[in-house]
């Protein structure tokens, strides 16, 4: 069994070191916030010492910097570094230079799937790796996942992630604005959302914040919040521009969760994006 350093223990990283513990790995992990958890460390150093593999899944580009940064020097060399997290496509290409720099082998290995799903050891992994890299770690990978996709070099799993992300945040912004219409004009939610998710414009996404938008509650129990989904649609727009894609949508949807964490709602459920519309913020 392997030596795993794991960095982050957020809703989706506390089910995945739960995952690779059950399947007898030995886990040391780090949060930047203290948990009560077995194998927590306080510094990251000592985290990654002596480690087969260093593991995060963390919010964004500066927390993946501040991790690795720590991180890539304290491993030995050969290890995998492989990050789980939503970055860019520019700090994942950054990260796996510094990666390979100090001679380590660097898998891009963004996830899908809610915590439930990664507690249960059923997500899937959207990857971008060397194959001969990919198929050393699988064995470290599968308890954690029900199918791998390998898309190609690193950064091909980012780019997948980052586009279907983005084409998530539209149709996320466009339940809004359609519910805050059904509403307006005096139709039962609950009735909208139950027919909503058996016609064309279904999708696990329209369905699920549609049914969160019906209830009226976006607090109680947070999968996303708009605050990250934000992030990850700034990070798919970006990606657009580089590639010399228009991303209209994408920056429409950009735009209301602008809205949205200027009114101060960042941190409710992503399902909040209705009151972009309700309220006109």
């Amino acid at each position: 069994m392997a030596k795993i350093a794991f960095f982050g223990l957020g809703r989706m990283g506390s089910g995945m070191a739960a995952r690779l513990r059950e399947a007898g790995h030995e886990i040391r992990v780090w949060n930047r916030t203290p948990k009560d958890e077995p194998g927590f460390v306080a510094k990251i150093e000592d985290a990654a010492k002596g480690a087969d593999a260093a593991f995060a899944i963390l919010a964004d580009d500066a927390a993946s910097r501040d991790v690795w940064d720590r991180a890539l020097p304290a491993l030995p060399k050969g290890a995998f570094a492989i990050e789980f997290s939503t970055l860019s496509h520019d700090r994942v290409l950054e990260l796996a230079a510094q990666a390979q720099a100090n001679g380590l082998r660097y898998i891009d290995s963004p996830v899908t799937g809610l915590p439930d799903v990664a507690a249960a050891g059923k997500l899937t992994l959207f990857v971008g790796a060397d194959k001969a890299d990919l198929d050393a770690a699988r064995p470290l990978l599968e308890p954690l996942s029900a199918a791998i996709a390998h898309f190609g070099p690193v950064g091909a799993g980012t780019v997948f992630k980052l586009m279907i992300n983005l084409m998530g945040a539209v149709q996320i912004a466009a339940v809004g604005e359609g519910l805050a219409l059904a509403a307006k004009a005096g139709l039962d939610l609950d009735q909208v959302a139950a027919f909503l998710a058996k016609g064309q414009a279904a999708s696990p996404q329209a369905v699920r914040n549609a049914n969160y938008i019906a209830g009226g509650d976006h607090t109680t129990s947070i999968t996303f919040t708009g605050k990250l989904r934000r992030k990850d649609t700034a990070y798919g727009v970006a990606l657009a521009r580089k590639f010399d894609i228009p991303a209209r949508l994408g920056e429409t949807a950009l735009d209301a969760y602008d809205r949205l964490l200027r009114a101060g709602l960042g941190d409710q459920n992503e399902s909040k994006i209705v009151a972009v519309y309700e309220k006109k913020l």
